[in-house]
Order: C-alpha cells, then sequence, then structure tokens
C-alpha cells in the first residue's frame, strides 16, 4: 500500500501515538511513557545563556552570514578527516520546495570538495521522490544538476549495524553509502512534522535510510497505518544516527543552515508553511549532538521562533538531543565559537 506524502504529514499532527511490533523487534507504546509532553528536555545551552560547565566542551562554529563564502570557511575549520570518496547529504526537496538550500551556494561549496558527490535516497510515501526515476526528475525540477547526485538506494539496501541502541539492532541504508569514505553533512535546519526539528541526526537517519525498507524501520513501522510518534520516535532516529556515525567515525562532519525555518520540512514542499521565524546563521562542528544541540539553543534565545518551539515541543522533539548524549553520540556541552 503506498501512502500519499499529504497522508504521511497529516498523520503527524494527530495526539494518539502508534504502536510498532512485529518485525522490527520495537515494544508496545503505552500512554504512561507519552503523558509527559511537556517535560521536554532542558535547553542546556552553557554559552548562550551564559551558565558554566565543568568538563569538555565541544567546538561549535558559526556565522551570521548565510552565503557561499562563510559556509565554505566554517567547513575548513572542521574537514581535517574529510578524506577519499566524500558524500555530501543534503535533503534536495520535493518538487519547487520554496524553503530548500540555495542551489548556486550548494554548488560553490560542493566545487570545493575533490572526489565530492551529492547523495539523497527515495522515500517511503509517494510524490516526487518515491522511486529512483521519479526521484530523478525532481531533481532537474529543482536545479540539482551541477554535479553527480547519487541515489544511493537505486541499487538496494545495506544494513549498518546499531551497536548499543535503544531499540534496533541495524538499519538498512542506501546501499551506495558503504561506497563512500567520508559524509559531510549538509542540512537546512527547519521544523518537521514527526520530529519535531530536522537537524543533522534527522538529516541522516531518515535520510540516509533507504526508502522501501530502512525509513520504515526508523519510522517504527510494520504497516501504513501505524506511525510511531513522540519518544519512541526520536529514539528509533537516534539509533539509525549511531549506525551511519559508528561508520565513519571521524570522516563525518556537520553543517545546519538556519535559513527559512518553516515549522514544516522540506519533505512537504509547496505545501510547507511560510517561515515566521528571521534566519539565524550557519553551525558546523564534528559533533552532531553539539550541532543539533547549538542550534536549538540558538531557537529557544532567539525573540520569534514561537512557532517552532511550539512545534518542537508538541512533537517531543528535544528528546532526539537527550537520546543522542544517552548514546554518548557525541558532546551537550559545546563552545560556540564565532567566525
Amino acid at each position: 500500500m503506498e501512502i500519499t506524502r499529504r497522508g504521511f504529514f497529516k498523520m503527524a499532527g494527530v495526539a494518539a501515538l502508534g504502536a510498532a511490533v512485529g518485525q522490527f523487534g520495537i515494544p508496545e507504546v503505552t500512554a504512561e511513557k507519552f503523558s509527559k509532553l511537556n517535560a521536554a528536555p532542558v535547553v542546556a545551552s552553557k554559552n548562550i545563556t551564559g551558565q558554566n560547565f565543568s568538563g569538555t566542551a565541544a567546538k561549535v562554529y558559526f556565522t551570521e552570514k548565510i552565503d557561499a563564502e562563510h559556509l565554505i570557511e566554517l567547513y575548513k575549520k572542521i574537514n581535517a578527516d574529510v578524506t577519499g570518496k566524500v558524500a555530501v547529504k543534503l535533503h534536495t526537496g520535493e518538487p519547487h520546495g520554496p524553503n530548500i538550500l540555495p542551489r548556486d551556494m550548494v554548488q560553490a561549496f560542493q566545487a570545493q570538495i575533490p572526489n565530492s558527490t551529492i547523495i539523497e535516497a527515495n522515500v517511503a510515501y509517494g510524490g516526487g521522490r518515491s522511486d529512483t526515476a521519479k526521484h530523478r526528475k525532481t531533481l532537474q525540477t529543482n536545479g540539482w544538476t551541477f554535479c553527480p547526485v547519487d541515489i544511493i538506494d537505486a541499487d538496494g539496501d545495506i544494513n549498518f549495524p546499531v551497536n548499543g541502541g535503544f531499540h534496533l539492532k541495524e538499519v538498512a541504508m542506501g546501499k551506495h553509502l558503504a561506497d563512500y569514505d567520508s559524509l559531510i553533512v549538509l542540512t537546512h535546519f527547519k521544523g518537521h512534522g514527526m520530529g519535531g526539528f530536522g537537524g543533522s541526526l534527522k538529516n541522516i537517519a531518515i535520510g540516509c535510510a533507504s526508502g522501501k525498507v530502512g525509513k520504515l524501520q526508523v519510522h517504527g513501522v510494520k504497516d501504513y497505518g501505524k506511525w510511531v510518534l513522540g519518544e519512541l520516535f526520536m529514539e528509533l532516529m537516534a539509533d539509525s544516527g549511531k549506525a551511519i556515525c559508528d561508520h565513519f567515525g571521524k570522516q563525518i562532519v556537520f553543517i545546519n543552515v538556519m535559513r527559512r525555518m518553516s515549522v514544516d520540512c522540506d519533505c512537504v514542499g509547496t505545501s510547507a508553511k511560510e517561515p515566521t521565524c528571521a534566519d539565524i546563521g550557519i553551525l558546523a562542528s564534528t559533533d552532531i549532538l553539539a550541532i543539533d544541540q547549538a542550534s536549538i539553543d540558538l531557537v529557544y534565545a532567539a525573540p520569534d521562533t514561537k512557532d517552532l518551539r511550539e512545534r518542537i515541543e508538541s512533537r517531543q522533539g528535544l528528546r532526539q538531543l537527550s537520546a543522542m548524549a544517552e548514546l554518548k553520540m557525541g558532546n551537550p556541552q559545546y563552545e560556540l565559537i564565532s567566525c
């Protein structure tokens, strides 16, 4: 059974939370577990709030300037271990998506990275990216024609192990992902209908999973009538993200572009709500938890992000951060370095 993109995201807004059981081994979700909707993790920035902290801190580089020059400058701060065949994972968007990253900025950035290829994967719902043929037409429509784009699940899946995860033992990634030595996670940071927000974790955890198998695993789906939401979904994303981070080791870096931050993901395409908050800037780090934590802290520090904060909290999206911390995927303490 195929689900439409509209139906997929409509389900994301319902209050009831589905139980996912069966082939993926995910335990039943009780109402009690999800009764703490307002008990989201505390936004724990030590730099933006001025709080002191002890121990180590990850480096997160930041600029308010959103253009190719500053994107490249920040990348050079973190690219020491990016070698060999390089994948650049970004969300290329549904047809005519209004909020996707500017093609000219990405083109200038990609041109600075030897032996690099943009990568994407097919989606689990209907629409312009549901299979490889449609996906390639959408890539042309959206202007992603300046370099090769590898649809990594065009030839099937490969299982990446999840070591010490919450629920999953392995996740089916697009088969071609294993062909790359390094991964640059170039993320349009924004809201998300199911995850609350889409940062670096969402970009790889869902974005690299194969459309036919892996994305259903990450969404906890046994059939199209049951889509896991809330804390369980965030934990499943953390499992998937950990598998990818473990696979690439030091050869993975993260960039969040906080521009045109709709409450909706780029998956929604032209149906995405118009952003109601101002652009913030670009962040770059070698630490996935630190960069998503810093991005969230910047959202909460801004005066005009009420709609985005409501989307994050109503979906329990901050659980992404605490889940990554529990899986030891990175450091929630960071030094924000302006460039």
